[in-house]
């Protein structure tokens, strides 16, 4: 065997052995999640007055450090929570983007894993050997209105070179400050991203960002992408083929890239969607496993034996998942059938206090779908489309619908009740019947791309399932998933 066979050999063994040596811990990590779960953090629009009494218990604890590092344009205060005596810097900072809160909710976790008195050895190796810095929630004032940009109207990932948001400068000067070794850019992307060419959502997407245009691969980057390989390693396990890998572009207003360029081995993790996983916990789930899986690798060191071309191998970010695609359906129009797909996708529309949201859902495209995916895909082969009719019994107040069987009713070709009396204050329909002003007219029923999804399939003249504002329900059984319905005063 020649000399660079024999390294080769050696570089695979060592990154085999870190593998394996993680594996059981990982699995630990997996298996006692529940232990550690911030139980106050028990919903995705989590805010900032939320975090305060959670950073002041950890505060007290000699472990900890916590110290103000700045504020948003708001005033709110943006803290870092520090641990460890090691020489390695290693930074994690989440929800820049204020609608992004699935890693701030696995930075609570794993300060509480930290905590406990539990993996006492790992501990030892994680704190003598690093030295971590948090910084949840960067954007709260955005959190506070769960939209992505700060109250500037600012896309703080693009301010990097700008700096003009306090929010951006604390990110800058807290990074400078600590000259961190490695840095963990955590996101959360669109659910409705896929792994390239497969029916699976990117559960997780990452991203070892380019410093250059020429994405030259120097060490620090390089190690970036060798600590993915390792993670990507550990969602397979959990969370198999739902992993992507972003466009390694470089965008020089972007903080990943830059950070990358100042010396930083940056690692971008984006929270992207998960099968009946609407508030993200299994998803938080991973975040957390595999960070504390990424932060104990690089105490170890194990990561450097790993080769950089696994990191290619991990499938490109693809965007052509739907909540609801249906396929094969027969649509009559001007008295010829045609054979149509449905991309539907139930977009959410914030609640005033923006602690809520309700479903307000969208035909997004229409055709042959046969290239794209669904969270649910129904084969509606021998399925006609058809208009669903307005129940000719009014109904005066909300009291009154709970007289009504709407399950009933969406068998008899029923899809829309009319209300008189409709409470300003109802956004949403609470039943599978979307619901009518007093007054209001009906538009003529033609599919096309932007309508509400709302209509029947049927088979030999005879509703068997029903689309009610992008939900579907089997008339037969009377299952299927539901939140709401529609108001159109």
């Amino acid at each position: 065997m020649n000399i660079k066979l024999t390294s080769l050999f050696l570089l695979l063994s060592i990154a085999h052995f870190g593998f394996s040596q993680d594996s059981e811990l990982t699995s630990e990590l997996y298996e006692t999640y529940e232990k550690y779960k911030e139980e106050k953090l028990d919903h995705r629009r989590i805010k900032h007055h939320e975090l305060q009494p959670l950073i002041k218990k950890h505060a007290v604890n000699p472990l900890f450090t916590v110290k103000k590092v700045g504020e948003s344009i708001e005033g709110r205060d943006l803290n870092l929570i520090s641990m460890g005596t090691g020489k390695t810097n290693v930074f994690l900072w989440s929800q820049m983007h204020g609608d992004e809160p699935t890693a701030t909710q696995a930075i609570f976790d794993i300060l509480n894993f930290f905590e406990s008195d539990d993996f006492k050895d790992e501990k030892i190796e994680i704190l003598n050997n690093l030295t971590l810095h948090f910084l949840p929630m960067l954007n709260p004032d955005g959190a506070e209105r769960y939209q992505r940009r700060n109250v500037l109207g600012v896309d703080i990932n693009r301010d990097a070179l700008r700096l003009q948001s306090p929010e951006s400068k604390t990110l800058k000067r807290v990074r400078d400050s600590l000259n961190a070794d490695f840095g963990f850019n955590l996101h959360d992307q669109s659910t409705y991203y896929n792994a390239e060419r497969t029916d699976k959502p990117a559960t997780i997407s990452y991203l070892a960002p380019a410093y250059n245009y020429e994405k030259e691969i120097n060490e620090t980057r390089g190690d970036a992408m060798k600590i993915i390989v390792y993670m990507n390693n550990i969602i397979q396990k959990y969370a198999p083929g739902q992993v992507g890998r972003y466009n390694d572009d470089f965008e020089p207003r972007a903080f990943g890239d830059n950070i990358q360029k100042w010396g930083t081995s940056t690692i971008l993790i984006e929270s992207g969607g998960y099968a009946n996983d609407v508030e993200k916990q299994e998803i938080r789930k991973l975040n957390y496993v595999s960070i504390l899986s990424a932060i104990y690798t690089i105490a170890e060191q194990n990561y450097k034996g790993i080769p950089l071309a696994e990191y290619e191998k991990i499938p490109e970010n693809d965007r052509k998942l739907f909540d609801l695609k249906i396929k094969n359906a027969t649509y009559g129009i001007l008295g010829t059938d045609y054979i149509i797909d449905l991309g539907i996708n139930r977009l959410e529309v914030n609640k005033e206090d923006n602690n809520d949201f309700w479903y307000s859902s969208r035909i997004l495209d229409q055709g042959d779908l046969s290239t794209y995916y669904g969270y649910k895909t129904f084969d509606a082969e021998g399925y006609t489309i058809k208009q669903g009719k307005i129940y000719p019994k009014g109904f005066s107040t909300l009291e009154d619908l709970k007289n009504i069987d709407p399950l009933e009713l969406l068998k008899q070709g029923y899809t829309y009740i009319r209300m008189a009396k409709i409470p300003m204050e109802m956004l949403e329909s609470p039943i599978p019947m979307n619901i009518l002003g007093s007054t209001y007219e009906l538009p003529e029923f033609q599919l096309q791309v932007g309508i509400n999804p709302t209509f029947l399939l049927e088979k030999n003249g005879k509703p068997e399932f029903a689309v009610i504002n992008g939900f579907l329900l089997d008339l037969t059984s009377g299952k299927g998933q539901f939140k709401n319905a529609m108001i159109y005063r």
